[in-house]
């Protein structure tokens, strides 16, 4: 996983790069690439907070060079922090939750890979960026059970991969196909998976 936030976070530097600070996302209609960057860099920083027990809301720099170059310095600091043992305990923002290290070494891949697609969205050649089986299924997997409970959510839902199925409460709605395409679907990224029912439930945070 740390691996992961490193190869996703270069992904999302290179195409933000090309992309341009003022090219609008279309995966999230109402950021530019600036409002991207700028977004993974406070996620970055907070996250190191988070995982050495010091939470703190830190504030990027506002120019565009500024907050590339402060992003490279937060993910240096975040490197860091997840570099301990992934069971050593770390702050929860979630009232009843426990947290550890692992836990925001796994929330970090996931939410840098989702915005790597969001900043690839904005080039005017879109690259065919697909993530492995073994990824896709783990960012399910921590969507499903891992952040739902902690926001309160307990949808009736059944989620299929060809590797697995997950069954939450009685489904009232099913999600179905590759687990890219699923991990992509429960991200309201786009997606060709099938749907039936409704997801309303289930949409990303």
């Amino acid at each position: 996983m740390l691996e992961a936030i490193d190869v996703h976070a270069d992904g999302l530097k290179r195409a933000a790069l090309a992309a341009g600070p003022q090219a609008p996302v279309p995966n999230c209609p109402k950021w530019t690439v600036h409002d991207l960057v700028t977004h993974i860099a406070f996620v970055h920083g907070f996250a190191v907070g988070l995982a050495t027990n010091r939470p703190v809301r830190p504030t990027p720099p506002t120019g565009w060079d500024d907050v590339l170059g402060w992003w490279d310095g937060q993910r240096l600091a975040l490197r860091e922090a997840l570099g301990r043992a992934p069971e050593t305990p770390a702050f929860s923002p979630y009232p009843g939750f426990t947290a550890t290290v692992g836990d925001w070494t796994r929330r970090m891949a996931h939410e840098t890979a989702i915005h790597r697609l969001d900043a690839e969205s904005a080039l005017a050649d879109v690259p065919p960026t697909r993530f492995s089986p073994a990824f896709a299924a783990d960012g399910i997997d921590e969507f499903l059970t891992y952040l739902l409970p902690r926001l309160g959510r307990n949808p009736g839902v059944r989620v299929t991969t060809p590797e697995r199925t997950w069954t939450l409460g009685e489904p009232e709605a099913e999600l179905d196909g590759t687990a890219d395409d699923v991990y992509r679907a429960l991200w309201g990224r786009p997606h060709q998976a099938s749907i039936t029912g409704d997801l309303a439930p289930l949409a990303a945070p």
